[in-house]
């Protein structure tokens, strides 16, 4: 049987892909490759190039033979950026999942496993977050992510779509060969630009409401991730129960300021960040607990920051950007 991932040649969608061949399932890929990149893509995967705000592209790939579910990674996911472009935020993750959910309806294809986010749950003051935790976003980032959960909860009721939503929070790290974070707003891809370019790193705000006055945040393995999203697949094609939503994450929280001087120690490069502004949508703490992950899912990192970071600098040289 056959799973669609949109975002494929992402770097979160490019390691799910390769998850799913290793257990032995086709793959089919949508991607517009305006973030992802060809050489992220599964050597054994089907490509199809195309937008899901073009529904003949979106509809064409739903009608690949023997289709059992989506896996939809796709969509705009940069939260500070959402708040000078919600118009933009809206359309590419609520009407683009519309269109795909649509397609599903239509193609009576009932599986689908959504990559939603910690933002949903905006800047909240408990110091663990669990999936009770209520969700109150911050940016139209997390408000895009939050509807596209409510399509699914009404689309169950509705037409009988089986679904879970991850709610990931940091991703980083690389499982892949040359499947890294190529994303200009990630704080690693960030951190790794500056020092290789001999400039200043940047942290946006020093007087939160934590240990250092940095952002804290829960960062997550990508090849465990992954794996999540094999275990969600085979339990929605064998008809068991899942929660609707997951949080994916460690329940340990490191400052932005910590994972800079991790950097140092991993690279062996010497820095002193440049302070900078808070940015508008960004939480002070976000950690949250991966219990009933763990419980259903198979989740459980190590949680190693600094074997993340390395996996992740690895990455970014095997690509020549040292």
């Amino acid at each position: 049987m056959t799973w669609l991932v949109t975002g494929g040649a992402g770097f979160i969608g490019g390691h799910v892909t390769h998850a799913l061949l290793r257990e032995g399932k086709d793959v089919v890929v949508l991607d517009d490759l305006s973030t992802g990149h060809r050489s992220s893509l599964a050597s054994g995967a089907e490509f199809r190039e195309g937008s899901l705000l073009e529904r003949h592209v979106v509809d064409d790939a739903m009608s690949v033979r023997g289709l059992e579910g989506v896996v939809h990674i796709a969509g705009y996911k940069f939260a500070g950026e959402s708040v000078e472009r919600p118009l933009h935020t809206y359309e590419q993750n609520v009407v683009g999942m519309w269109n795909l959910l649509d397609s599903m309806r239509s193609h009576a294809v009932r599986n689908i496993i959504f990559s939603s986010s910690a933002a949903v749950y905006g800047d909240v003051d408990v110091g663990v977050i669990d999936e009770h935790q209520p969700t109150n976003p911050k940016s139209p980032y997390g408000e895009s992510k939050l509807v596209g959960e409510w399509m699914l909860r009404d689309l169950a009721l509705s037409d009988g779509f089986r679904h879970t939503s991850l709610r990931y929070f940091n991703v980083v790290g690389s499982r892949e060969g040359g499947i890294g974070d190529q994303s200009p707003h990630s704080l690693l891809s960030l951190v790794f630009g500056a020092i290789t370019r001999g400039a200043r790193p940047q942290i946006f705000g020093d007087d939160y409401s934590t240990d250092d006055g940095t952002c804290v945040r829960d960062y997550i393995p990508v090849g465990e991730l992954a794996d999540c999203h094999v275990a969600a697949a085979h339990l929605l094609s064998s008809g068991q129960p899942l929660e609707t939503a997951y949080n994916i994450g460690t329940g340990t929280g490191h400052s932005v300021a910590a994972v800079m001087a991790a950097v140092q120690r991993v690279t062996g490069i010497a820095f002193e960040p440049e302070i900078l502004p808070r940015r508008e949508g960004d939480p002070a703490m976000v950690v949250a607990s991966g219990e009933l992950a763990k419980r259903d899912l198979g989740w459980n990192p190590s949680g190693d920051l600094e074997n993340m970071i390395r996996s992740a600098w690895d990455d970014y040289r095997s690509r020549g950007e040292s």
